[in-house]
């Protein structure tokens, strides 16, 4: 999108030690304006200084308190505080502030609208400046709506059935391929875990299978996503309290945040051979649900006594990731809403990791910094592994005393990764339980854009 200089507002955006300085390079009329107005630069404050003739002749917006670099969260506020009209930045940025300014402003006016229009303007836009990178922000902020819709649909509308549509319509848009196994199919295709946890439902569990190279692709690093696509969890048997399972349509959050990944992999190309695998069920309540202390042999042969019926996102993770691991992909990387444990001990806006690998780790939590994507590392601490023994079976899908929970599931899931040569864990939340700038209450896409941006480093 070019700039439109006729039709478009200048949007000046200042930090609060910026706004004598320019205050005093304007015209009378508009000094007199910010003073009677007492503008200050706060952050996200907006204010509409009018031309002569009554119309509107600048926007000026705050950046508040210069701490860092320049975000895309410094611009998220402004479009809902804007009038709808279109806008251009009136002062020049780098390359990086203005793809961070345009894609904080394609965040911002995300709106969630299937059941009910927003009953507000619509927001405002902003003219792409020259020199941003606007196929990124383009992609970027499809991806997050993507990933956003998908997480704010409720199960009435978005079970396994449609989780797996939205999968097979993002695979045909990209020309990948496409299969799945259902119900029935999976236990002949030694998938019992999903089988397990899915079978209660109406809807039945299936894995969706998508595979995907670049035109011309040749012999390509192996990259497997895997995203857990519990679309409600009841808790099954071990039935959740119900304020614990008011948000449970969000527990396909990992699937929705791999979704989103993909999509930015296959739009830019990238070279690499893609797969992705997403577990999609119900954690249904039925006659054929699956019980506590019930034993199922996964797909890599260790066989999983079900400590509890309400850490059944490591089981059906567990099959996937073994089949990923089978052909031994350069990196596999799992995602998934899984543990309360994470969000006591890092809230909802730090999802944690784990990897045994130190380089990569130092990388992710770089481009999580470079793209306000904030990740943490936590330790895949060997010596909590005996919390998972169980005196019938291989192993418990829990730990046996109430500590280190996330800790102890990444452990869990690792058993089930052998061969790849690289494994990266993810304990998102998915969700933003209090409005933000930017970050409207309810699903959020986590993860996603630090990890293009490593991908895209290392394979671009």
């Amino acid at each position: 999108m070019t700039v439109d200089a006729v039709n478009s507002i200048p949007l000046w955006l200042l930090y609060d030690d910026e706004v004598d300085a320019w205050r005093a390079a304007r015209t009378p009329f508009v000094k007199a304006w910010l003073s009677e107005h007492n503008f200050k630069g706060e952050k996200h404050r907006v204010l509409l200084v009018p031309d002569t003739s009554g119309g509107l002749e600048m926007a000026v917006g705050g950046l508040g308190k210069r701490q860092g670099g320049l975000s895309m969260w410094h611009a998220a506020g402004f479009p809902e505080r804007l009038p709808p009209r279109r806008f251009r930045f009136a002062q020049g940025w780098s390359d990086s502030d203005a793809t961070q300014l345009c894609l904080g402003f394609a965040y911002g006016s995300y709106r969630f609208e299937r059941y009910r229009p927003s009953k507000s303007d619509r927001p405002a836009i902003i003219e792409a400046c020259a020199n941003a990178d606007q196929d990124f922000v383009a992609h970027a902020a499809e991806s997050l709506k993507l990933a956003r819709d998908l997480i704010n649909t409720p199960a009435s509308d978005l079970g396994p059935t449609e989780l797996a549509a939205a999968a097979r319509q993002l695979a045909e848009r990209h020309g990948a391929s496409y299969r799945q196994w259902v119900g029935e199919e999976l236990l002949a295709a030694k998938f019992p875990a999903i089988h397990a946890v899915g079978r209660a439902s109406a809807s039945a569990p299936r894995l969706v299978d998508i595979q995907w190279s670049p035109p011309g692709g040749g012999a390509l690093p192996r990259l497997t996503l895997v995203g857990k696509g519990v679309c409600f969890d009841s808790g099954g048997l071990d039935i959740k309290h119900d304020t614990a399972m008011l948000l449970m349509k969000k527990d396909m959050g990992g699937a929705a945040s791999i979704l989103a990944l993909a999509h930015m992999i296959m739009d830019r190309k990238l070279d690499l051979r893609l797969r992705v695998l997403i577990p999609a069920v119900e954690n249904a309540i039925s006659g054929a649900a699956f019980r506590p202390l019930d034993v199922y042999r996964s797909r890599n042969g260790l066989r999983v006594e079900v400590g509890n019926t309400d850490a059944e996102g490591r089981l059906i993770l567990a099959d996937a990731l073994a089949l990923a691991d089978e052909e031994a992909p350069q990196v596999l990387i799992d995602m998934g809403t899984l543990t309360g444990a994470a969000r006591t001990a890092l809230g909802p806006d730090l999802p944690p990791f784990y990897t045994d690998d130190d380089a990569l780790a130092a990388d992710v939590a770089r481009h999580g910094r470079a793209e306000n994507d904030p990740l943490w590392r936590l330790p895949l601490w060997r010596p909590y592994d005996q919390m998972l023994d169980s005196k019938v079976a291989d192993m418990s899908n829990v730990a046996t005393g109430g500590f280190a929970g996330s800790i102890v599931c990444a452990l869990f899931l690792n058993r089930f990764v052998t061969a790849a040569e690289t494994w990266l864990h993810f304990d998102i939340y998915a969700w933003t339980p209090a409005a933000k700038a930017g970050r409207p209450e309810g699903g959020e896409c986590q993860a996603a854009r630090a990890l293009y941006a490593l991908l895209t480093e290392r394979y671009g």
